[in-house]
């Protein structure tokens, strides 16, 4: 057990947002932790970090628990280098190598049997068993893998003062993973994440030793990472096993489990009563109406079961439908500033299509979102009829001094006041939301505003940039099931994997300055392009003989002196590993307990290790000068 949660109650003045709250998070385990805006998520991850003290109830950790906690907005912040700051985690450990260098010589040096050799075989002993311990020879290996993951690979030197807040947000993530702590508490992990660097995060934390406690509404990730699923409902914590596919089918046939068992009680609670109200006065039949008296007295009541909170509901129409070829794109180049993103791009899109565009971040995705809806360059051809319904990612088009049923309002006038009101209510923006002007309305709020906007275009062709950010798993599930019934045409832009899936039947990538087209789901695009990175790898490792051949018969002169390159780099390459053969040998011998209080032998081992380091070196740095 790591920690445990009992009857953990919280609030904001009057308002309870937890309301005893028990759980327990063990070693080992991944936790999804999932729930609807404002429900108290973030809240219980700070008191679960001693952020916040709860009202009632505590929170109990195992004994000198080490956890590491990523923030939303947490970005990692110093003067230093990407690299040396990753390098700082591991400072103990290679504050401990040099040591252990300086104490092997200076142990072959000091006079055997003596107490300074004495000082420095134990000394050496201690600093070789805290370093296996530490996995400390492969800290820069972790390092590398870490950051080149991460998206870090071109940036070791680049100061961290310089970058972005994601970029930071990012680089606290890479400092947590090298730390491993005990249980990652992560707040919105794949915030600030491409799809690329997605997958590998996915593939990294699913061999994590440690435990996993991460809110996260990307549900492609919950799927991937958490074997246990809990979700805050109605101020109560809820237990899933499994994932969050998982999750969706144990939550059902929970609902309809406590329903039944419910209305069982409550119909055997009614057949007591009718019981009891026929027979107590009846001297025949009186005791038995007193035993039910009984039954009724110490039965264990059930509440009524709270439905879960409705999401929120959207609905897009269309009066008239465009030409069947919707949008045309021929020789496209699109540049920002002097920085090229494509060019020579061709692609349709045809009436009804769902389409997808993705690629990595600043390949140029929201570039052609904003060029398409603009339609000012003349590469891009729109059908006859085409009306383009536009969602922004940053909603910039609403007036933020306009209150919520003004925005709508005032620009659909064709509505009545109450037909607006209905709409902004079916998004779950409530009578008290609609007076608020826009500038005080939270992010997930502001997008249901702007979808709501959206609806009353009547558009026959949508166009979204990042429609799910800020919406919370049941509103997302509520606009893809929208979006599925929309008989229009959709081009959108999302990170989220998982609404690309449900919802897309074509893809548009941008990649190395290049568009493609491919028609099928997500998943489809996803298994070709493994399929086609596998072909690609084996086609230029079976080139790779044939160009080192072609490379190396050039004059006799460069033949020969290619050979004998080639011949030494062998032999080094056997001395090295005969060299570290050796070293791991000598280190394996030196923590055995019979060696180590032999200090003439020790000593001797001490010596002969040094020379090894020394001569291991210039191996090496002969063996870099020739490869």
């Amino acid at each position: 057990m790591l920690l445990n949660a009992e009857n953990v109650i919280f609030g904001y003045d009057d308002k309870i947002i937890l309301d005893k709250v028990s759980f327990t998070v063990n070693e080992g385990e991944r936790i999804g932790f999932i729930g609807a805006n404002g429900e108290g998520k973030t809240t219980l991850l700070r008191i679960l970090t001693g952020q916040l003290i709860p009202d009632a109830g505590a929170v109990y950790k195992k004994s000198g628990l080490k956890w590491g906690y990523l923030e939303q907005n947490g970005g990692f912040e110093s003067d230093g280098t990407v690299y040396g700051e990753m390098r700082a985690v591991f400072s103990d450990v290679f504050g401990a190598m040099d040591k252990l260098r300086e104490t092997e010589k200076a142990l072959s040096l000091a006079p055997f049997g003596s107490d300074e050799y004495r000082r420095l075989a134990a000394a050496y002993e201690g600093l070789e068993k805290r370093i296996a311990a530490a996995d400390g020879y492969n800290a820069d290996v972790k390092i590398r893998t870490v950051l080149g993951g991460m998206g870090f690979e071109k940036a070791y030197d680049q100061k961290i003062s310089t970058m972005s807040g994601g970029e930071k947000t990012r680089l606290k993530l890479c400092r947590l993973l090298l730390e491993e702590p005990e249980i990652l508490f992560l707040d919105e992990p794949t915030n600030h994440l491409d799809v690329k660097t997605l997958f590998w995060l996915e593939d990294y934390l699913s061999s994590y030793k440690g435990a996993i406690f991460a809110v996260s509404h990307d549900r492609y990730f919950l799927d991937r990472t958490a074997n246990k699923i809990f979700e805050l409902e109605n101020r109560r914590i809820f237990s899933y096993r499994g994932n969050y596919s998982k999750y969706k089918i144990l939550k059902a046939e929970r609902i309809a489990y406590e329903e039944k068992e419910y209305e069982k009680q409550q119909e055997e609670i009614a057949s007591l009563k009718e019981y009891i109200a026929k027979n107590i006065v009846r001297a025949t039949t009186a005791k038995s109406a007193q035993s039910r008296v009984k039954k009724l007295e110490n039965m264990e009541m059930l509440e009524k079961p709270l439905p879960p909170p409705a999401p929120p509901r959207f609905s897009f129409a269309f009066t008239e439908n465009c030409s069947e070829v919707a949008l045309t794109a021929t020789d496209l180049s699109l540049a920002v500033g002097d920085k090229k993103l494509f060019g020579g791009a061709a692609f349709e899109i045809r009436r009804g299509e769902k389409v997808a565009v993705i690629g990595e971040n600043g390949t140029g995705k929201s570039t052609l979102i904003r060029t398409v809806v603009e339609g000012n360059d003349p590469a891009i051809r729109r059908g006859r009829y085409v009306k383009i319904g536009y969602y922004d990612q940053e909603n910039a088009r609403i007036d933020p001094n306009e209150t919520v049923l003004g925005a709508l309002w005032h620009k659909h006038t064709y509505m009545s006041q109450t037909q607006a009101r209905s709409l902004l209510a079916q998004a779950k923006l409530s009578e008290e939301d609609v007076d608020k002007r826009v500038s005080a309305l939270s992010g997930g709020e502001r997008a249901k505003l702007s979808l709501v906007l959206l609806e009353a275009e009547k558009a026959n062709f949508l166009i979204l940039d990042e429609p799910t950010n800020h919406l919370d798993l049941a509103a997302r599930e509520s606009l893809e099931s929208a979006l599925k019934n929309f008989e229009g045409t959709l081009l959108f832009v999302s990170h989220d994997r998982y609404f690309i899936q449900n919802l897309a039947d074509k893809i548009i990538e941008i990649e190395g300055g290049k568009v493609t087209e491919f028609k099928g789901t997500y998943d489809e695009f996803t298994d070709r392009k493994r399929a086609d990175d596998a072909r690609r790898a084996q086609i230029l490792q079976a080139e790779q003989p044939e160009k080192n051949a072609q490379s190396s018969y050039r004059s006799k002169a460069d033949r020969a002196q290619e050979a004998k390159r080639k011949q030494r780099v062998r032999e080094l390459e056997e001395k090295i590993s005969v060299c570290e053969a050796e070293i791991d040998s000598i280190n394996a011998e030196i923590a055995k307990p019979e060696i180590a209080s032999d200090y003439k032998l020790l000593g001797e081992k001490c010596a002969r290790l040094d020379a090894l380091h020394r001569e291991a070196d210039a191996l090496y740095a002969e063996y870099e000068k020739l490869i």
